[in-house]
Formats: structure tokens, C-alpha cells, sequence
């Protein structure tokens, strides 16, 4: 009861900020799944069923906000969809020795990618409303798609900053878009796996645990999404995923000398890096915030302004 309790808290807070930032539900809860032990194919099995359920109750709850942009749903989750059926069958038939690590490494190069995105790099904002072709947006979910399917997650942390970097649709509404789009993508992926391995490896108890918490989360998320800081949840949720795979790839009796002398002083440096790049985030997002004020300010009309110091 009490590991269920706990993948249920995971699937929560996983949802929260995959929900307000686009990413991380998956490679958070794959990460859990790995760290107890889990095989590596069940691990994403029991991940994407449970994500069936919960980008249902997400994308719903991003349409109701009016976060959806239907066309980018329909361009980037169809090829998405065909990339996570063929990822699940190529993780399916792979030795559990060596997809373990595999999987803990595409983890890490994820976790890496979505830290140093977002602690480094800001949005742009110089190409919003220009359009999202197919040629763009297929491959994109082809790859993401497959990637997400073999790592446990990989929709978002591909899928959202691509669209992020690109400046043509608006933060709220790519987030909302790559997260009901992810639909497709774990209906896929479950299906997938299920015509590999059947219900091999699949705990029910867990799959259910995780989407309760996730479907929890789902409705809030959405309403987050246009409040809290993407730059400091994305620092955030970058560094654990990290630290995590770290974690797992130091565990393997392959490294084990290694990792007995050097692996205090790696957690050790990981740990001041995520605090400085989540330092870093907030930082820069109150100087992002400062601007966006002072401009506001600066366009305001002068004879409006002092009206309102004169109390008009």
C-alpha cells in the first residue's frame, strides 16, 4: 500500500509539471518505476497505459482554458503515434541487460536537454502566428514519438521545446497542444507493447496508482500553466530527472568499482548545479518579469499616468 501510495504522489506532482510545463510526466515516472526495479519495457508499458487516462483529462482540460491549437494536435500526434507503435515494439525485443542502461541513458541526455533548456535559453517571440507546416511538425513527431516509446518519455521534453524554440504559437497553447496531442502517442505506444509483451511485467496496481494521481493533477496543471514560471519548473524537473539516471547508470555492477569512490562526489556536484540552474532560472525570470514591466510602463500614456498619481 505504501509504494502505492508514493507512485500515486509521483504520478501527482509528475503531472503537475508535465501539465504546466509540456514534459516530464513520462521520463519522471519511468525514472520511479526504474529505481524499484522495474524492467525497463514494463516500466514504459505501465507508463503509457496510465498516460492514456491522463492526457485524456489534460487535454480536455487545456481545451476547456483555451490552450488547444488543433491543427499542430492533429500534425504532430498522427506521425507521433506511428514513431511511439514502432518505438514500443523495438524496446519490446530488446534484452533486459541492455535496455536498462539504454533507457537510463536517453533518461539522462532528456533530463540534460530539458535542465539546460531551460535554465539557459529564453522563448521567442519574433515569429508568433506564423504557421506550423506538416513537413515541420511530422518528423518532429515521429522522433519524439519513438523516443518516448523507448525511454519511457520523450514526447515532451522533444516535442515541447522544439515548438518553444520555433516562436510561432504561444507558450500556454503549445504546452496544451503537446499534451493533448500526447494522447495519441500513449494509446500507440500501450497498444504497442501490448501486442509485444501482452501484460508481461504490467502491474495494474501501479498503472491505476499512477493515473489517479495524474488525473488529480491533470485539471490544476492546466490552470498553472498560465501562472507559474516554465524557466524555473523546467530547471527544476531537468535536474531531478538527471540526478535520477545518474543514479541508475552508477548502479550498474559494470561501473561498480567506479562508482564506489567517485559516486559521492558526482551526486555532490550534481546537486550544485541543479541548485544554481534553479537559482539561475529565478533570477532570470524576475529580470524577464521586470522588463515585460518596465515596458508596460514606458507605453503607457503619461497623461494616464499621472491622472492616476493625482487620483483622476
Amino acid at each position: 500500500m505504501r509504494t502505492l501510495i508514493l507512485i500515486a504522489l509521483v504520478g501527482l506532482a509528475a503531472q503537475l509539471v508535465d501539465g504546466s510545463l509540456g514534459m516530464a510526466y513520462g521520463v519522471t515516472t519511468t525514472t520511479l518505476l526504474l529505481a524499484i526495479g522495474t524492467n525497463p519495457a514494463a516500466a514504459s508499458a505501465t507508463v503509457h497505459l496510465a498516460e492514456i487516462g491522463t492526457t485524456l483529462v489534460s487535454g480536455v482540460s487545456h481545451w476547456r482554458f483555451g490552450n488547444v491549437d488543433w491543427a499542430v494536435v492533429l500534425r504532430i500526434g498522427i506521425p507521433g503515434a506511428v514513431g511511439a507503435f514502432a518505438g514500443a515494439t523495438f524496446l519490446a525485443n530488446l534484452d533486459t541487460s541492455i535496455a536498462k542502461p539504454l533507457m537510463a541513458v536517453v533518461l539522462l541526455a532528456l533530463g540534460s536537454y530539458v535542465l539546460l533548456r531551460f535554465t539557459v535559453k529564453g522563448l521567442r517571440t519574433d515569429t508568433l502566428g506564423k504557421p506550423l507546416r506538416w513537413r515541420f511538425l511530422a518528423p518532429l513527431g515521429v522522433v519524439a514519438g519513438f523516443l518516448d516509446a523507448t525511454g519511457g518519455g520523450g514526447w515532451g521534453p522533444v516535442g515541447t521545446p522544439t515548438l518553444l524554440a520555433s516562436g510561432r504559437i504561444e507558450p500556454r497553447r503549445t504546452i496544451g497542444s503537446i499534451d493533448t496531442s500526447e494522447f495519441l502517442v500513449a494509446l500507440a505506444a500501450s497498444l504497442g507493447f501490448l501486442f509485444a509483451l501482452g501484460s508481461q511485467g504490467i502491474n495494474v496496481g501501479w498503472v491505476v496508482a499512477l493515473l489517479v494521481g495524474g488525473v488529480i493533477a491533470a485539471p490544476i496543471a492546466a490552470f498553472l500553466v498560465r501562472l507559474l514560471p516554465a524557466r524555473v519548473l523546467g530547471a527544476a524537473a531537468g535536474g531531478l530527472i538527471v540526478i535520477t539516471n545518474v543514479r541508475t547508470l552508477l548502479g550498474l555492477e559494470a561501473v561498480e568499482a567506479f562508482a564506489a569512490v567517485a559516486a559521492i562526489p558526482i551526486y555532490v556536484a550534481l546537486v550544485a548545479v541543479w541548485a544554481g540552474a534553479i537559482g539561475w532560472s529565478v533570477k532570470q525570470h524576475r529580470a524577464e518579469v521586470a522588463v515585460a514591466r518596465t515596458g508596460a510602463v514606458a507605453a503607457s500614456d503619461p497623461a494616464d499616468v499621472e491622472s492616476d498619481r493625482a487620483g483622476v
